[in-house]
């Protein structure tokens, strides 16, 4: 079977799941939720505080935003390990670096097709709500932060999908990754100081910030987050590769 008929194959099964194509759209809709709500109630009066950094605040929305696109990830890859799908899958396509490879890159494109659109949809409709603290596009570091913002979704996304193909299960990947990003990064980060900085969230957000400390800078940390998905993929390789169907 061709490249093409394969990615064509698994393109139609991705939109044939519905909570797959639901999480997709769900980065969008929550982040633009979460933006309309925050910054047309509280947005100038957080603007006021000494510590206020306008292009980090302008995508506050893309930490809801992140949850959305770890399901994506995780579900994208999660039904191929219920009811004997990836026998199926495998009879179809033997080829497995082949089954995989466009199983990530459906994963991938979406992930970065939409995290784009949400990151830049995001700073735009909440500068709508700032009056006079409204920045644009042109403030040093919005640019390089939108196109940040949804690289790092994409990314995101494809960690989840990683750790789903080696672990089998969206649920575990979920329960995993969810409080870690809301919680334990949070904890983490309070003990373990400048170390904080290599976690894959932690990392990868430090390209939102207009000024970001630390050592890395924020396309280093962009690459740190990179390097944990790579793993992650890499390790689902090797499960689908080595493991029975």
């Amino acid at each position: 079977m061709s490249t093409t008929a394969v990615l064509r194959s698994e393109w139609i099964k991705m939109r044939s799941v519905r909570s797959v194509v639901g999480s997709l759209i769900a980065v969008l809709v929550v982040t633009l939720a979460i933006t309309l709500l925050a910054f047309s109630t509280v947005g100038q009066a957080e603007a006021d505080n000494a510590d206020a950094e306008p292009v980090f605040d302008a995508f506050y929305a893309l930490n809801f935003g992140q949850i959305a696109a770890i399901s994506f990830g995780a579900t994208a890859l999660s039904s191929e390990f219920l009811n004997g799908a990836l026998r199926i899958s495998l009879a179809a396509v033997p080829r497995r670096n082949l089954f995989y490879a466009a199983k990530v890159a459906l994963v991938g494109v979406p992930a970065l097709v939409i995290g784009l659109v949400t990151s830049f949809s995001a700073f735009l409709v909440g500068q709508l709500f700032m009056g006079k603290y409204a920045i644009d596009l042109g403030e040093p570091g919005a640019l390089r932060a939108a196109f940040g913002g949804g690289i790092y979704l994409a990314l995101m996304a494809l960690f989840a999908a990683g750790l789903t193909a080696l672990l089998r299960s969206a649920v575990a990947v979920l329960s995993l990754l969810i409080p870690f990003v809301l919680i334990v990064s949070f904890v983490v980060g309070d003990v373990a100081g400048g170390a904080a900085q290599y976690l894959p969230d932690r990392a990868g957000q430090l390209v939102l910030h207009q000024n970001p400390g630390g050592s890395l800078g924020p396309w280093g940390g962009l690459a740190v987050t990179a390097a944990w998905a790579a793993a992650a993929l890499l390790a689902g390789w090797w499960a689908i590769r080595r493991r029975d169907a």
